[in-house]
């Protein structure tokens, strides 16, 4: 295992000397997941659904849920609190299973996130020629930080003071989800150096062909100039022969069809199963794909487009993390949602960054290759039916994929400098520019889904919290009232900053109330009683209860990575954002065939929502 630093790896051992903390340190000490108070709950519920509710729909409401508190409700929460003294964290095993392995669409486009790389702002701007030079040091980089995680010397990441849970990263790699005919499995195969062996070997993929070698050799990490001779036998392979078979399009299958395809496959001969046990355990798939998404700085589109839906062939959709190298000598991420969220692929995504900037983009350490065996060509065994499954993947996936409407901008008059000396918290800044951009177009207000974090809590991944409070949507119509003046605005505005402030704080101290709604929901479900009223009520989908939110969104980070992913509902549409000190860049998805919505639109409003609040604001403290 590549323990110390070897020759050529003094670049990231910097990072790595200063961290002695081990990564994992704080796991057994992080409190558990809390369960609310059933009260409490009920009644932040009620303030939720309130705006998209007439008179006579919320008094029908109120009564629903009075009666659900009074009465099974009570029920279902105290067996919710048993369970919640057995488990550390109650919602972890309902949430893999409700949110993602036993929904059965398509997930590659669906439900995994993809975006671009930000290498092209310094020092690798698009440039024909440069694409596998640039992607061995890419992945040189990538595999230090597989090296951090492996002795443990990566920093536990705090808030504040607070450690937060740092179980995901280990979901990073060697992690692949495995379809199932009811229900999908996550296979993690990630092992630290204290644990055990850890797989090390890689998968690449070009022209529907899949390749195979080990990053290490006498168990150190391969250098780029080794990487780069790895991956040029790959390309010259392929170069001039026939397309291979594509297996790689499966993954992009609605999920039981995917799972009988993979049966039959292994079926066929058991060495496919073999192949597909290499590919699961692999550190990540490098996808070698020939398009060329131009983009910039200030238009990331076409990347963003192509990593959400790109080639299958050249993708295993299952896989926790595929690198896309375009032939542009771009680069993108297309990633499995299941095992982790995005803020651990944004860490990585960070780091890699950094590295690079620090080098400038250059490898100045030995080009010696040593003698290191070639890579192996991973050749399945098929027949006529998993060709004709391929075939109809390949085609599912083109059709649904041509309706995906993204867009990937930077608005650049402004950032989180110029919203911060007005006294105002940046992220709410942008989600409700967001509403108002969305109010106008849709002279309604949109049931709203911001992620929070619950990572201070063990195993905690996220909460909801619904950013389309009364006092939100208050502001938006008086914005849209031309007899309200201006001080009526400010202070509607910040009025709705301190109520989003307050419920984002509450919702990340485990305190929000849609995580434990699902909760009662499954107990319900669990113990085969009848499905209380309460969410079956129109008012609880309406409001974007059961997974029905029209505005999808997720404040990325204030770094330099951005993804994006489909919107939940057809009539919806998927809002992520970074903030950096001079420029707000934005993704949004959207579905063509929904006449009703349109990125580009949404985001010239939102562009024009950000120059109002700034322009509303005052240095005045909230």
């Amino acid at each position: 295992m590549p323990g110390t630093p070897g020759k050529g790896e003094e670049m990231a051992s910097d990072l790595s000397q200063s961290l002695p903390k081990r990564t994992f340190k704080y796991q057994s000490s992080l409190p558990p997941l809390p369960v609310p108070s059933l009260e409490n709950s009920l009644s932040k519920y009620l303030e939720a659904v309130r705006p998209f509710a007439s008179e006579d729909e919320f008094k029908a409401t109120v009564q629903i849920v009075r009666k659900f508190q009074d009465g099974v409700g009570k029920v279902l929460h105290y067996k919710l609190l048993q369970r919640a003294k057995t488990k550390k964290n109650w919602l972890e095993e309902w949430w893999f299973d409700t949110a993602y392995l036993e929904v059965r669409i398509p997930s590659q486009l669906n439900v995994n996130f993809g975006g671009p790389g930000p290498y092209l702002e310094h020092c690798w701007p698009p440039a024909e020629g440069t694409c596998l030079e640039r992607a061995s040091l890419l992945i040189w980089h990538t595999l230090q930080y597989w090296n951090l995680l492996l002795t443990e010397r990566l920093a536990p990441q705090k808030a504040g003071k607070t450690p937060l849970d740092m179980d995901q990263f280990r979901m990073l790699f060697c992690t692949c989800k495995v379809p199932g005919v009811m229900k999908d499995t996550i296979h993690n195969y990630f092992k630290t150096e204290r644990e055990g062996p850890c797989p090390s070997h890689l998968a690449v993929m070009c022209h529907g062909r899949i390749f195979t070698f080990d990053a290490l050799c006498d168990g150190e990490i391969l250098t780029p100039p080794e990487l780069l001779r790895q991956l040029r036998f790959v390309k010259d392979r392929c170069e001039g022969e026939p397309e291979g078979d594509g297996v790689a399009a499966l993954t992009s299958e609605e999920r039981t069809r995917w799972a009988k395809a993979r049966e039959h496959l292994i079926n066929i001969d058991p060495h496919n199963k073999t192949i597909l046990e290499t590919i699961q355990s692999s550190l990540f798939i490098i996808s070698l794909d020939e398009t060329k998404p131009y983009s910039t700085p200030e238009n990331y589109t076409n990347m963003t487009l192509e990593a959400l839906t790109g080639n299958p062939t050249l993708r295993w959709g299952d896989k926790s993390y595929n690198l896309l190298v375009f032939s542009d000598g771009t680069f993108g991420s297309n990633c499995d949602h299941a095992p982790y969220d995005a803020m651990v692929l944004v860490s990585m995504c960070w780091y890699v960054d950094q590295q690079l900037r620090l080098t400038d983009g250059k490898w100045k350490d030995s080009v010696t290759v040593r003698p290191i065996p070639t890579p192996e060509e991973l050749v399945f065994t098929l027949d006529e039916k998993v060709q004709s499954d391929i075939s109809h993947a390949k085609q599912h996936y083109l059709e649904s994929t041509q309706d995906l409407q993204v867009v990937c901008y930077a608005f650049t008059a402004f950032g989180k400098v110029a919203i911060k000396q007005k006294k105002l918290h940046p992220d709410t800044f942008v989600q409700l520019a967001m509403q108002l951009a969305y109010y106008r177009m849709h002279t309604r207000p949109g049931c709203c889904y911001e992620t929070a974090m619950t990572r201070k809590f063990y195993h905690g991944r996220t909460e909801t919290m619904r950013p389309c409070t009364l006092e939100a949507v208050n502001w938006c119509k008086a914005m849209m009232d031309p007899t309200c003046d201006v001080d009526a605005k400010r202070k509607a505005m910040l009025q709705a900053f301190s109520k989003q402030n307050k419920l984002m704080a509450e919702a990340q101290e485990g305190k929000g109330f849609d995580r434990h709604l699902l909760g009662l929901y499954l107990i319900a479900k669990e113990e085969g009683l009848p499905t209380p009223e309460l969410f079956i009520d129109p008012l609880y989908t309406k409001s974007g209860g059961g997974g029905n939110f029209v505005l999808s969104s997720s404040l990325v980070g204030y770094t330099t990575i951005l993804g994006a992913v489909a919107p939940m509902v057809h009539h919806g549409y998927g809002f992520f954002y970074r903030i950096r000190d001079d420029r707000i860049v934005v993704s949004i998805t959207a579905w063509k065939s929904c006449h009703q919505t349109d990125a580009v639109t949404l985001f010239n409003n939102f562009s024009n929502s950000l120059h109002e609040m700034l322009h509303l604001s005052t240095k005045s403290q909230l």
